[in-house]
């Protein structure tokens, strides 16, 4: 059963009145991967949150986690790769393991073009995780421009991606009614020590989507969402309900220890009486036995 609904914008009820009466057909939602970054404040729990520029056709000026489109290449198997397997994940995402590893691999190449945050380690001692992603700002570009690929990058540099630093979280697929659909993975990690997260500079050209956040900043679950009800911020309703779900803790090792059972999460744009409302799926879920390590699963 929904929980809430709300008002759409004209275009939107519009495009659901079409698709309600049979005249217009869904588009198809393209995969993608968002990864909410989680650092330990002294006021508790704060999460990383991009600005998208005005100028952006899709939600222009909103606060988001960093992430974006699966690239082609993120299925590439010979991406340096440490931690549980692609089967493991999976398992927890409810995907074959060739669609797990382009996942978690989209997820740790957009956290990086996005904010710089690298997820990954020496592939002699992965354990040992980057500690100046900023002195990679060169890979950042190339990744940005298109000109490489997340494998190339952490294969000459000898790093491999570290996929027990990412917590699979939620399923957001776009509602039907959107002309831009996605069909987004949320994953959970910490900002490793000694990184810093910012947004990535303008001016990479015309590829890999660059120049689509004008700033970062560090907010805290509860902060956020008050000044999103404030009108001070845009967030989108998954942002939004993230960071409800976030709010209630008040570590980062107690989100990261979560293991929580990964559904399709579909906002749709009822269309009833003539009335247009965008309505909510119910709350994510835990897994029995939750609070659980990748060291268990492996």
């Amino acid at each position: 059963m929904a929980r809430s609904g709300a008002a759409v914008p004209r275009k939107l009820a519009e495009r659901a009145r079409q698709i309600s009466d049979g005249r217009l057909s869904p588009a198809v939602p393209r995969d993608a991967a968002t990864v909410i970054l989680l650092r330990q404040a002294a006021s508790g729990v704060e999460a990383f949150l991009l600005r998208r520029t005005a100028e952006l056709e899709f939600a222009p000026g909103a606060y988001v986690f960093p992430g974006g489109s699966v690239d082609a290449r993120d299925g590439d198997e010979t991406v340096g790769w440490a931690g549980p397997a692609p089967a493991d994940f999976g398992a927890l995402l409810d995907v074959p393991p060739d669609h797990a590893r382009a996942l978690v691999c989209a997820a740790v190449r957009e956290t990086f073009e996005e904010s710089g945050v690298l997820l990954a380690g020496p592939s002699d001692s992965p354990a040992d995780l980057v500690r100046d992603s900023a002195a990679l700002a060169g890979d950042r570009h190339a990744l940005l421009t298109g000109s490489a690929s997340l494998g190339e990058v952490l294969g000459r540099r000898g790093l491999v991606l570290r996929a027990d630093l990412l917590t699979p979280w939620a399923r957001w697929i776009t509602p039907e009614a959107s002309p831009r659909r996605f069909d987004t993975w949320f994953f959970a990690a910490a900002l490793p020590p000694g990184q810093t997260a910012t947004a990535a500079p303008e001016g990479f050209g015309d590829h890999a989507d660059p120049g689509e956040s004008e700033s970062g900043a560090w907010l805290g679950p509860a902060a956020a969402l008050e000044a999103a009800q404030a009108g001070e911020i845009t967030l989108l309703p998954p942002t939004a309900v993230t960071l409800g779900e976030l709010a209630g803790h008040h570590d980062v090792a107690g989100i990261l220890a979560r293991r929580r059972v990964i559904t399709p999460r579909l906002p749709k744009v009822v269309v009833e009486d003539g009335q247009v409302r965008l309505t909510m799926p119910p709350a994510g879920q835990e897994r029995p036995g939750d609070r659980v390590s990748w060291t268990e699963l492996e």
